[in-house]
Protein backbone atom coordinates (compact mmCIF):
# COMPACT_ATOMS: atom_id res chain seq x y z
CA UNK A 1 0.00 0.00 0.00
CA UNK A 2 1.35 3.77 -0.78
CA UNK A 3 -1.68 5.84 -1.00
CA UNK A 4 -3.73 7.26 2.26
CA UNK A 5 -7.33 7.15 0.43
CA UNK A 6 -6.58 3.90 -1.30
CA UNK A 7 -5.21 2.44 1.99
CA UNK A 8 -8.30 3.23 3.27
CA UNK A 9 -10.38 1.80 0.75
CA UNK A 10 -8.65 -1.61 1.08
CA UNK A 11 -9.22 -1.35 5.04
CA UNK A 12 -12.68 -0.76 4.55
CA UNK A 13 -12.29 -4.73 3.29
CA UNK A 14 -10.80 -5.60 6.41
CA UNK A 15 -8.05 -7.62 5.33
CA UNK A 16 -5.79 -9.33 8.25
CA UNK A 17 -2.81 -7.91 7.32
CA UNK A 18 -1.66 -4.65 5.17
CA UNK A 19 1.68 -4.52 3.96
CA UNK A 20 3.84 -0.95 3.38
CA UNK A 21 7.06 -1.45 1.72
CA UNK A 22 10.39 -0.19 3.21
CA UNK A 23 13.23 -1.03 0.52
CA UNK A 24 13.87 1.94 -1.70
CA UNK A 25 14.23 -0.23 -5.01
CA UNK A 26 10.60 -0.85 -5.11
CA UNK A 27 7.84 1.18 -7.04
CA UNK A 28 6.14 0.64 -4.06
CA UNK A 29 8.62 2.18 -1.52
CA UNK A 30 6.95 3.92 1.03
CA UNK A 31 7.50 7.29 2.72
CA UNK A 32 4.00 8.36 3.63
CA UNK A 33 2.01 8.31 6.59
CA UNK A 34 -0.40 5.71 7.57
CA UNK A 35 -3.88 7.22 8.28
CA UNK A 36 -4.84 6.87 11.88
CA UNK A 37 -8.10 5.39 11.66
CA UNK A 38 -7.79 1.77 10.17
CA UNK A 39 -9.73 -0.23 11.50
CA UNK A 40 -7.56 -1.74 14.47
CA UNK A 41 -8.03 -5.50 13.68
CA UNK A 42 -5.61 -4.73 10.68
CA UNK A 43 -2.16 -6.02 11.22
CA UNK A 44 -0.11 -3.42 9.64
CA UNK A 45 3.11 -5.11 8.02
CA UNK A 46 6.10 -3.74 7.10
CA UNK A 47 7.98 -5.41 4.29
CA UNK A 48 12.05 -4.83 4.48
CA UNK A 49 14.93 -6.57 2.30
CA UNK A 50 18.32 -6.92 4.21
CA UNK A 51 17.54 -3.95 6.18
CA UNK A 52 19.35 -3.09 9.63
CA UNK A 53 17.67 -4.10 13.05
CA UNK A 54 17.97 -0.11 13.69
CA UNK A 55 16.32 0.13 10.53
CA UNK A 56 13.29 -1.98 11.23
CA UNK A 57 12.84 -1.16 15.13
CA UNK A 58 12.93 2.42 13.38
CA UNK A 59 9.77 1.89 11.30
CA UNK A 60 8.32 -0.33 13.59
CA UNK A 61 8.11 2.57 16.01
CA UNK A 62 7.52 5.08 14.05
CA UNK A 63 4.36 3.60 11.85
CA UNK A 64 3.26 1.03 14.89
CA UNK A 65 3.84 -1.79 12.71
CA UNK A 66 2.25 -5.60 14.09
CA UNK A 67 4.23 -7.35 12.02
CA UNK A 68 7.28 -7.20 9.95
CA UNK A 69 7.74 -9.44 6.17
CA UNK A 70 11.38 -9.97 5.70
CA UNK A 71 11.96 -10.21 2.21
CA UNK A 72 15.88 -10.87 1.98
CA UNK A 73 19.09 -12.89 2.61
CA UNK A 74 17.85 -12.46 6.46
CA UNK A 75 19.08 -15.02 9.04
CA UNK A 76 18.23 -16.93 11.47
CA UNK A 77 20.67 -15.06 13.75
CA UNK A 78 19.27 -11.94 12.46
CA UNK A 79 15.78 -13.18 13.02
CA UNK A 80 16.37 -14.06 16.28
CA UNK A 81 17.97 -10.88 17.31
CA UNK A 82 14.88 -9.17 15.93
CA UNK A 83 12.96 -10.91 18.00
CA UNK A 84 14.95 -9.94 21.16
CA UNK A 85 14.81 -6.52 20.16
CA UNK A 86 10.57 -6.59 19.18
CA UNK A 87 9.30 -9.62 21.17
CA UNK A 88 5.52 -8.39 20.41
CA UNK A 89 5.90 -8.42 16.63
CA UNK A 90 5.20 -11.18 14.10
CA UNK A 91 8.13 -12.22 12.37
CA UNK A 92 7.28 -13.25 8.71
CA UNK A 93 10.39 -14.99 6.80
CA UNK A 94 9.92 -15.02 2.81
CA UNK A 95 11.14 -17.74 0.91
CA UNK A 96 11.50 -17.84 -3.12
CA UNK A 97 10.14 -20.51 -5.16
CA UNK A 98 10.58 -21.54 -8.45
CA UNK A 99 11.03 -24.75 -9.92
CA UNK A 100 12.53 -26.88 -7.01
CA UNK A 101 12.89 -25.55 -3.27
CA UNK A 102 14.70 -27.04 -0.48
CA UNK A 103 12.21 -26.95 1.95
CA UNK A 104 15.78 -27.70 4.69
CA UNK A 105 16.21 -23.99 4.49
CA UNK A 106 13.22 -23.48 6.97
CA UNK A 107 14.96 -26.00 10.05
CA UNK A 108 17.10 -22.96 11.39
CA UNK A 109 13.90 -20.41 11.31
CA UNK A 110 11.35 -22.59 12.95
CA UNK A 111 11.84 -21.09 16.38
CA UNK A 112 13.06 -17.67 15.04
CA UNK A 113 10.26 -17.03 12.89
CA UNK A 114 6.17 -17.12 13.44
CA UNK A 115 5.29 -17.60 10.07
CA UNK A 116 6.77 -18.55 6.57
CA UNK A 117 5.94 -17.26 3.25
CA UNK A 118 6.20 -18.73 0.09
CA UNK A 119 6.56 -16.22 -3.15
CA UNK A 120 8.18 -16.49 -6.66
CA UNK A 121 11.15 -16.11 -7.56
CA UNK A 122 11.61 -13.52 -10.45
CA UNK A 123 13.70 -10.41 -10.75
CA UNK A 124 12.76 -8.36 -7.71
CA UNK A 125 12.00 -9.45 -4.30
CA UNK A 126 8.25 -9.66 -4.60
CA UNK A 127 5.51 -8.45 -6.76
CA UNK A 128 6.55 -10.16 -10.06
CA UNK A 129 3.28 -11.26 -10.87
CA UNK A 130 3.53 -14.75 -11.56
CA UNK A 131 3.20 -17.78 -9.33
CA UNK A 132 5.08 -20.69 -8.55
CA UNK A 133 3.78 -24.66 -9.09
CA UNK A 134 2.30 -25.43 -5.53
CA UNK A 135 2.32 -28.62 -5.95
CA UNK A 136 5.95 -28.46 -4.50
CA UNK A 137 4.07 -27.41 -1.18
CA UNK A 138 3.28 -31.35 -1.00
CA UNK A 139 6.23 -31.87 0.53
CA UNK A 140 6.13 -29.13 2.91
CA UNK A 141 7.48 -30.55 6.39
CA UNK A 142 6.66 -28.25 8.89
CA UNK A 143 4.27 -27.73 11.01
CA UNK A 144 4.27 -23.77 10.91
CA UNK A 145 1.85 -21.84 9.50
CA UNK A 146 2.47 -20.13 5.80
CA UNK A 147 1.50 -17.38 4.07
CA UNK A 148 0.82 -18.30 0.18
CA UNK A 149 2.24 -15.42 -2.36
CA UNK A 150 3.25 -14.73 -5.94
CA UNK A 151 1.29 -13.14 -8.95
CA UNK A 152 -2.15 -14.59 -7.42
CA UNK A 153 -5.00 -12.33 -9.07
CA UNK A 154 -8.15 -12.53 -9.92
CA UNK A 155 -7.41 -15.33 -12.48
CA UNK A 156 -6.27 -17.29 -9.60
CA UNK A 157 -9.58 -17.60 -7.49
CA UNK A 158 -10.14 -21.10 -9.08
CA UNK A 159 -6.85 -22.17 -8.28
CA UNK A 160 -6.60 -21.00 -5.15
CA UNK A 161 -10.41 -22.62 -4.06
CA UNK A 162 -8.65 -25.75 -5.56
CA UNK A 163 -5.32 -25.57 -3.68
CA UNK A 164 -7.07 -24.76 -0.29
CA UNK A 165 -10.14 -27.70 -0.79
CA UNK A 166 -8.69 -30.38 -3.37
CA UNK A 167 -8.05 -33.51 -1.07
CA UNK A 168 -4.57 -33.79 -2.60
CA UNK A 169 -2.97 -31.20 -0.67
CA UNK A 170 -5.82 -31.33 2.31
CA UNK A 171 -2.80 -31.79 4.59
CA UNK A 172 -0.65 -28.93 3.71
CA UNK A 173 -3.13 -26.45 2.77
CA UNK A 174 -4.43 -26.87 5.85
CA UNK A 175 -1.23 -25.10 7.11
CA UNK A 176 -2.35 -21.60 4.95
CA UNK A 177 -2.89 -19.32 7.31
CA UNK A 178 -2.99 -16.31 4.80
CA UNK A 179 -3.27 -15.87 1.00
CA UNK A 180 -0.93 -12.94 0.27
CA UNK A 181 -1.86 -10.85 -2.97
CA UNK A 182 -0.25 -7.88 -4.72
CA UNK A 183 0.58 -6.47 -8.21
CA UNK A 184 -2.48 -8.41 -9.96
CA UNK A 185 -5.01 -6.05 -8.33
CA UNK A 186 -3.08 -3.19 -9.09
CA UNK A 187 -4.00 0.19 -11.24
CA UNK A 188 0.11 1.16 -10.62
CA UNK A 189 2.29 -0.01 -8.07
CA UNK A 190 0.84 0.89 -4.35
CA UNK A 191 -2.34 1.34 -5.70
CA UNK A 192 -5.26 -1.26 -5.49
CA UNK A 193 -8.39 -2.11 -7.10
CA UNK A 194 -10.25 -2.41 -4.83
CA UNK A 195 -13.73 -3.40 -6.49
CA UNK A 196 -11.26 -6.85 -7.42
CA UNK A 197 -10.27 -7.56 -3.78
CA UNK A 198 -14.01 -7.22 -2.87
CA UNK A 199 -14.73 -9.83 -5.51
CA UNK A 200 -11.59 -12.37 -5.00
CA UNK A 201 -12.10 -11.98 -0.89
CA UNK A 202 -15.97 -13.06 -1.43
CA UNK A 203 -15.20 -15.72 -3.36
CA UNK A 204 -12.05 -16.97 -1.41
CA UNK A 205 -14.50 -16.77 1.95
CA UNK A 206 -17.87 -18.52 0.60
CA UNK A 207 -15.86 -21.52 -1.03
CA UNK A 208 -13.17 -21.36 2.28
CA UNK A 209 -16.50 -21.48 5.18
Amino acid sequence: MKYPENIRAVASLHPDYMGFIFHGKSPRYFKGEIPDDLPVAIRKTGVFVNSSIVEIIEKVTRYHLHAVQLHGGETAEFCRELRDALPRIEIIKVFSVKDEFDFAQLLPFENTADYFLFDTKGKQPGGNGYTFDWKLLKNYPSGKPYFLSGGIGPKETEKVQDFLHNQEYRNVSALCYAIDVNSRFETEPGSKNTEKLKEFKSKILCQHQ
